[in-house]
C-alpha cells in the first residue's frame, strides 16, 4: 500500500503532465528547483508547507483540494480516524482535513496546529479571492493578510479574502491549535 506521501508525489507528476508542463516550466511557474521538484515527483522527499502552497498556487489548488485528490471520494460523515492528517516537521505545522472538498461544495474545515516559533509564510493564494475564516481554539496565532497583521487569541475569530500572501505564525510561548473554513469563490 502506497503512502500519503507516495500517492501525493505521484498526483504532482500527473498535475505537470496533464498541463503539458516540463520540470523547468513548472520551476520557472513556481519558483521551486527543476531539482526539488524531481525529487518531490519520485516522493524522495517530503514537501513543506511552503512547497505545497506554491504547487497548489500553481495548479489552481487548495491544499485541502490536492490532498483530497490523493485520498479516495470522501464521505458525508469523516469520522476523526479517518481525517487525513500531513505533517511539516521542518516548519512544525500539523494540518488535519477535518471535512475534505467534495464536488459540488465549495466549503471546506482543515484544523491547523503550529508549534512556538513556526512560521509558514505562502506566496499567494491557490485561488483568487478565496475566503478564510480562522478560528483560533488554543494559543495566540498570528496571521498576516492584505498586508495587515492580526493577533487572533483563543476564541477569536479573522475572516477575509485571500488576493495576495499571507504568513501564519505562533509566536509561542505555546503552540496555537485553530480552525479555517475554507470558501472557494
Amino acid at each position: 500500500m502506497r503512502t500519503v506521501d507516495d500517492r501525493l508525489a505521484h498526483r504532482l507528476a500527473e498535475l505537470r503532465t496533464e498541463r503539458g508542463w516540463s520540470l523547468d516550466e513548472l520551476a520557472r511557474r513556481t519558483d521551486i528547483s527543476r531539482s526539488t521538484l524531481s525529487r518531490l515527483e519520485r516522493a524522495e522527499i517530503s514537501p513543506t508547507a511552503a512547497l505545497l502552497g506554491s504547487l497548489c498556487a500553481a495548479y489552481g489548488r487548495t491544499m485541502s483540494q490536492l490532498l483530497a485528490e490523493v485520498e479516495s471520494e470522501p464521505p458525508q460523515l469523516v469520522r476523526a480516524e479517518r481525517q487525513l492528517v500531513w505533517r511539516d516537521e521542518e516548519s512544525g505545522f500539523t494540518r488535519r482535513s477535518v471535512s475534505p472538498p467534495h464536488p459540488g461544495l465549495r466549503g471546506e474545515i482543515v484544523e491547523g496546529a503550529l508549534r512556538p516559533g513556526a512560521d509558514i509564510t505562502y506566496d499567494g493564494p491557490p485561488v483568487p479571492g478565496i475566503e478564510q475564516h480562522i478560528w483560533v481554539l488554543e494559543g495566540v496565532l498570528e496571521v498576516t493578510a492584505g498586508g495587515a497583521v492580526h493577533e487572533i487569541r483563543a476564541g477569536d475569530c479573522l475572516r477575509f479574502r485571500l488576493w495576495g500572501d499571507s504568513r501564519f505564525h505562533c509566536p509561542g510561548p505555546d503552540p496555537v491549535r485553530y480552525a479555517v473554513v475554507v470558501v472557494l469563490p
